[in-house]
């Protein structure tokens, strides 16, 4: 029994100590939706974050937004080697396990209610050196449309609206790099 056990061992901690293992990841876990009013005041669209990707280091978070009955308006897809190399300074992020749980924890904060602004600018904002489309800006304080943030960092934020005037979703304001 003894020559066994010493040949065991040495395979279960090389089988634990494997960094190249995947870890196991919750399906649930893996998509956060939402209904919002956005390109429209009248009609809901769909917010929707997939967290994709087996390793941290592979993982990307895509976020779309589609109109009712629509194509996507919008998709951006967020690295997780960029976002886990903006928290490396301030969070654990050493274990893969606390990477996955990292990105996890980023998908479903994702559409907290902070992050829908009803609506995008209000009428005493006005434009400033972050704001990188001034007229975009103004068409947003006439039009009323919703805007969305997200984070792209651990400082640095994205604002973005529908623009009605050029049939697309543009950044209206892009805070802090």
């Amino acid at each position: 029994m003894k020559p066994l056990y010493f040949f065991l061992l040495p395979l279960l901690l090389l089988a634990a100590c494997n960094p190249n293992k995947p870890v196991a990841i919750d399906p649930s876990k893996r998509l956060n939706l939402t209904l919002r009013s956005f390109s429209d005041t009248t009609k809901k669209d769909t917010f929707k974050i997939v967290l994709k990707g087996e390793k941290a280091a592979d993982m990307a978070l895509i976020f779309t937004i589609t109109p009712s009955g629509s194509k996507s308006i919008y998709t951006k897809t967020l690295l997780a080697k960029d976002l886990l190399n903006n928290y490396k300074e301030t969070v654990d992020l050493g274990k893969e396990k606390k990477q996955v749980q990292f990105m996890e924890d980023e998908l479903h904060g994702f559409f907290e209610e902070e992050n829908f602004l009803e609506p995008a600018v209000t009428a005493q904002e006005q434009p400033d050196k972050n704001t990188p489309d001034k007229n975009f800006f103004s068409e947003l304080k006439t039009s009323g449309l919703n805007g969305f943030k997200y984070r792209t960092g651990k400082e640095s934020k994205t604002y973005i609206a529908w623009s009605a005037k050029d049939q697309k979703v543009k950044p209206y304001y892009e805070c802090c790099r």
